[in-house]
């Protein structure tokens, strides 16, 4: 078996391009670090590191190791987080990613629900139980997960719970696209959704109730990515979209739309929310859709992580009924 101590120095040599930087970075001496990197050449029977003028670079070879070295740092880091929180008896803290659209949506809805469950009743002044009332915020804070959330794109969320950065993240992929799997999380379904129209509350189609994709070909259009899921559907329902604004942040394309800028899609559970200035009618046909998700450490998961996954998905459930 490799000496994972052998594999993280030779990482931090490729890292540093250079073994005497890589020897201070470690706080070892420069003849060690070569002693390790000739032992782990030695043992794999191959060169791994070439020296030129470059620096200090890896062979094809190298460049395997390379991959397998930085999912051991990964994996070590992760464990060095969660047992560090363990052991500080910080469990109750929890990080959470989402994407901009299930920010709006289904975070805010799953937190709430998973907070009120976790306060306990407070008696009153008579000594009855406060049950059914709104709890406050000090109260969540007081009794409830200690909970922080950031916003980011699908594979900085990834990143960051594979890290240990993040203890979960909410997630979506084109529904239409074959299952993304991510190396070393675990994925929980959560709901599929279709996509609607997103129109300006003056456009000639805004008062139908459902529309045909292919009416919009000569409007400009906006879209968070040039090969994304908002393109794939236009180029399927036969034209390329003339894109006239890049932007991921639902706010701003609401803004947008209702300026009479551009056209876009917007996932149902966002047209639902009732936008101002702006119309999403359904699309007829095939309607593209989209899967969310949430992703979590294959392994070591924190406590409240499942509670969590059932939240967001009651959430979801709910927000479509309405």
């Amino acid at each position: 078996m490799l000496d994972p101590r052998r594999l993280l120095t030779f990482r931090e040599v490729v890292r540093e391009g250079s073994f005497s930087r890589a020897a201070a970075a470690l706080a070892r001496s420069q003849p060690a670090v070569s002693q390790q990197m000739l032992a782990l050449e030695r043992e794999l029977g191959t060169t791994l590191l070439v020296r030129g003028r470059a620096g200090t670079v890896p062979t094809a070879a190298g460049e395997l190791l390379l991959e397998h070295a930085e999912a051991l740092a990964a994996r070590l880091a992760l464990a060095d987080g969660q047992l560090a929180e363990h052991v500080a008896g910080e469990r109750r803290a929890l990080r959470l990613g989402a994407v901009p659209s299930a920010l709006a949506t289904i975070v805010p809805a799953a937190l709430a629900a998973l907070s009120d469950r976790d306060v306990p009743d407070r008696p009153t002044a008579d000594g009855a139980a406060r049950c059914g009332q709104a709890r406050s915020t000090a109260d969540r804070a007081a009794h409830g997960l200690a909970v922080t959330v950031e916003e980011g794109r699908v594979d900085a969320l990834a990143d960051g719970v594979r890290s240990g950065r993040l203890h979960a993240a909410v997630c979506f992929q084109d529904a239409g696209l074959p299952r993304r799997e991510h190396d070393g999380l675990h994925r929980t379904d959560l709901a599929e959704e279709p996509m609607h129209a997103l129109l300006p509350a003056e456009h000639p189609l805004a008062g139908h109730a459902a529309i045909d994709l292919a009416a919009l070909a000569d409007e400009p259009w906006m879209v968070p990515a040039r090969d994304g899921l908002h393109v794939r559907a236009c180029r399927a329902a036969g034209f390329e979209p003339r894109i006239a604004i890049l932007t991921n942040d639902p706010l701003a394309a609401v803004a947008i739309a209702a300026a009479g800028l551009a056209v876009s899609l917007t996932p149902r559970l966002l047209a639902l929310r009732g936008l101002p200035g702006v119309a999403t009618p359904a699309l007829l046909g095939a309607a593209p859709r989209r899967a969310l998700y949430a992703l979590r450490p294959a392994e070591g998961a924190h406590p409240a992580v499942p509670d969590l996954e059932a939240a967001l998905a009651a959430a979801a459930a709910r927000l479509r009924a309405v």
